[in-house]
């Protein structure tokens, strides 16, 4: 039999089974259908969350803290134990602390753009403007423009100097009048923009008193409300926050024996991300980056799409067998 007779044949049959060959198409379809969307879903989703993720922080930024080694319980009591390694501490203390050698380790790191430290106020700090009051979190930073760490801005500057500081969208709506009366309206968050604020510093003596300290600062910039760590930071200059800290303590601060808080990695590519953040926790720190938490995101939703993929080709698989 010809070719061309079999194909007649066929069309022959076909239309004189025209219900049976609408229901077949419509199967088809429907499992056809089925797996696409499922698929697409899937995809969707992944798309969805990795956005949202990406908006919260530079994917191309890691955060370095301090790296402990063996961590052993004994007695009740906490013993690091030493092993080794590179980037500061002693080897009695088994800490790895972010010196200033530590920064230029990694530094020197492929990839790296800028090592940027960070730390905290260690005593308590309370920002006044006029009869209104707030807290905010107090970091200094090692670095005189803020925009490396992508912030937005929603207005004033981003360069830090001594005796400046940039407020984070929600610390400033904190303000609060301490002397407000039951019944009278709360004052809306100040225009802080090239404002004078106090920072009243408190620590306590041996003997339980307490010792305050007044610093004035002017607000350079106001950053933008990102749901994020910076809404309730006040940013100042390193030099001041070590300033204020080596009073609270009473002692000065050795940076190459005490080191940083945390310290700020940009890497010059996202590619380049998760490959540095490997290198710098076998330099014995401890490395956290938005990427990493990506990459699980979408190690996730591609087993969705393969469970999604495989429930509608089965459907598909049960229809072709009804075909058959």
């Amino acid at each position: 039999m010809r070719f061309f007779d079999l194909l007649k044949l066929i069309v022959d049959n076909l239309g004189r089974r025209k219900g049976r060959v609408l229901l077949t198409a419509i199967g088809v379809v429907i499992g056809t259908a089925a797996v696409v969307l499922l698929v697409s879903l899937a995809s969707g989703l992944q798309q969805n969350a990795t956005s949202q993720l990406t908006g919260i922080g530079d994917l191309t930024t890691i955060s370095v803290y301090p790296g402990y080694d063996e961590v052993a319980m004994s007695g009740g009591a906490v013993r690091i134990m030493s092993s080794g390694g590179g980037g500061g501490g002693g080897a009695d203390s088994g800490v790895h602390l972010l010196t200033p050698d530590a920064m230029r380790q990694i530094q020197g790191l492929p990839g790296v753009v800028e090592v940027i430290p960070r730390d905290y106020l260690m005593t308590e700090g309370i920002l006044r403007f006029g009869r209104l009051q707030s807290w905010a979190s107090i970091v200094g930073v090692g670095t005189q423009d803020l925009s490396v760490f992508g912030y937005p801005v929603q207005s004033g500057v981003t360069q830090l100097s001594r005796g400046t500081a940039i407020i984070g969208g929600w610390a400033l709506k904190n303000f609060f009048d301490p002397n407000q009366r039951p019944g009278q309206e709360a004052p809306g968050p100040p225009d802080l923009l090239d404002q004078q604020v106090r920072l009243v510093l408190n620590r306590y003596t041996q003997d339980g008193q307490m010792v305050s300290k007044t610093v004035n600062l002017r607000v350079v910039g106001v950053l933008a409300e990102a749901r994020a760590e910076q809404d309730n930071y006040l940013f100042v200059s390193m030099d001041d926050l070590t300033a204020w800290n080596e009073w609270a303590m009473g002692q000065r601060i050795n940076r190459n024996k005490q080191g940083y808080n945390q310290m700020y990695v940009k890497v010059e590519d996202i590619d380049y991300v998760l490959d540095v953040a490997d290198q710098i926790n076998n330099l014995g720190f401890m490395a956290s980056t938005p990427q990493s938490y990506v990459n699980q995101i979408n190690s996730f939703f591609v087993i969705m799409q393969i469970i999604f993929g495989g429930v509608g080709a089965i459907a598909l698989l049960v229809a072709a067998i009804g075909i058959a």
